[in-house]
């Protein structure tokens, strides 16, 4: 794409100006918006996303200097430089732009058993906003593991590779599931993708023709690395399937998700959701009550079940959470049911699963913001099908699906009841408004 172009040149000259020598070669790694299936991955379940045109991109050269110097084009993140024979450290508390290259750097070496990695010069540029639920930090961890995989001459599919990144990017401290890797690399230009795991596989989807996906940022940034939220519902979702599996006399030591209890009780969806009004009540638990529920001590809750930044919590909702994973895991099967039978109400249709998606992340996940359901609400009344939020939530963006012929007067509308009134929000307009295609998948792209 002409942008692409546009980048390579500028991020080739800025590499030459700063390391006095050329790439040798790029990597590319996209973000992603998930149409449908939200905080479902990590509980086992199938996700509905595409990837977008904007990326990070990386240039690099491979050299003997023993050392890995890391830069970003733009100046607000800092150079960073270590050893190539040096243990790589990634500080959880204080999650920096280099950590996530370091994850992917970290995770290579780790497959490969290299004891000392190639020393290289890596220039990073990227078009997707930081901390807006369109996957930055993940495309970045993708984006380092392809490039430490070329720069050391080694290979792996891209399926190892998604699921070596989903791995690795756990070293800052998020627990996520893996949609956001396996979509970074398993995307096809003009696809969108259902991902399912274990095994991991991509199956393409044919949207509509007719309507067209619009990305809006609420203004709000989320860092999902540099808060708890995150890791706390996916511990109260670990609690859920515990408990769950217990009332229907399964063992529950080795399950830790929700879909693992669905297929150990051969259950459809509906069953479990019935299952979730029957076992778990809607008030929330302490810890004495989950203990005493799962028969385990405070000692062996903190260290089995919790994460390290979830250990203060006293308090959680099960009945909530495991209602949403299971309603949203149904919406991801009839999303793709609707796509692949092209009937003529099919856009319709897929706007209403998305707005109940939307309900169902604001009121049962509670993972929304205020200023996320006032723009999902304003692309309601400008004329999209259907809107929600897209990537962890809590901030981020909204995606919305709109009829082709009416994309334009959408767009002025949002932009005028959401952005305008607001000099902040208008002065980010530029990058937090904008339609997608579906884009493709990470790629070395070698010096012509």
């Amino acid at each position: 794409p002409p942008i692409l172009k546009c980048m390579l040149l500028n991020l080739k000259n800025t590499f030459e100006s700063k390391f006095g020598e050329s790439p040798q070669f790029y990597a590319y790694a996209p973000g992603r918006v998930n149409l449908i299936g939200e905080h479902i991955d990590y509980c086992g379940y199938s996700v509905l996303p595409m990837a977008i045109e904007q990326n990070i991109l990386a240039a690099v050269s491979v050299n003997r200097s023993g050392t890995i110097t890391l830069a970003n084009i733009n100046p607000q993140y800092r150079d960073f430089t270590l050893s190539c024979s040096e243990e790589i450290a990634i500080d959880r508390e204080n999650p920096k732009w280099h950590y996530y290259f370091l994850c992917g750097l970290k995770g290579i070496q780790e497959e490969f058993g290299l004891a000392r990695l190639a020393g290289m010069s890596c220039l990073v540029d990227g078009t997707i906003p930081p901390s807006s639920g369109l996957s930055s930090s993940s495309a970045l961890v993708c984006c380092a593991g392809l490039v430490t995989m070329e720069a050391n001459q080694k290979s792996l599919s891209k399926v190892a590779l998604a699921e070596l990144c989903a791995k690795c990017e756990r070293y800052i401290g998020t627990e996520g599931g893996g949609m956001d890797q396996s979509i970074s690399f398993l995307a096809e230009r003009g696809k969108a993708k259902l991902i399912e795991f274990k095994p991991l596989r991509a199956t393409d989807v044919k949207l509509p023709d007719g309507a067209v996906f619009v990305i809006s940022n609420c203004c709000v940034e989320m860092n999902k690395a540099a808060t708890s939220h995150f890791n706390i519902r996916v511990v109260e979702c670990r609690i859920a399937a515990k408990m769950l599996a217990r009332a229907r006399g399964l063992d529950s030591s080795g399950l830790l998700k929700l879909a693992q209890v669905q297929t150990e009780l051969k259950a459809s969806l509906e069953e479990m959701l019935a299952l979730v009004d029957e076992v778990l009540h809607p008030e929330e638990y302490s810890r004495e009550e989950i203990c005493q529920a799962l028969d385990v001590t405070s000692e062996q809750f903190s260290t089995e079940v919790l994460s390290s930044n979830t250990q203060h919590v006293t308090h959680f909702k099960l009945h909530q959470r495991a209602k949403h994973v299971y309603g949203e895991a149904a919406r991801v099967l009839r999303f793709q049911c609707v796509c692949s039978s092209e009937g003529a109400d099919s856009i319709q249709t897929l706007g209403e699963l998305m707005n109940q998606s939307h309900v169902s992340c604001r009121d049962l996940y509670e993972c929304s913001c205020p200023q996320l359901d006032q723009l999902v609400d304003v692309c309601l009344k400008s004329g999209a099908v259907g809107s929600r939020l897209t990537g962890a939530g809590w901030g981020g963006c909204a995606v919305s699906m709109v009829p082709s012929e009416k994309v334009d007067t959408f767009l002025q509308a949002v932009r005028e009841s959401y952005f305008l009134p607001d000099p902040r929000r208008a002065a980010m307009e530029g990058l937090s408004l904008f339609v997608s295609k579906p884009g493709g998948g990470a790629a070395i792209l070698l010096e012509e």
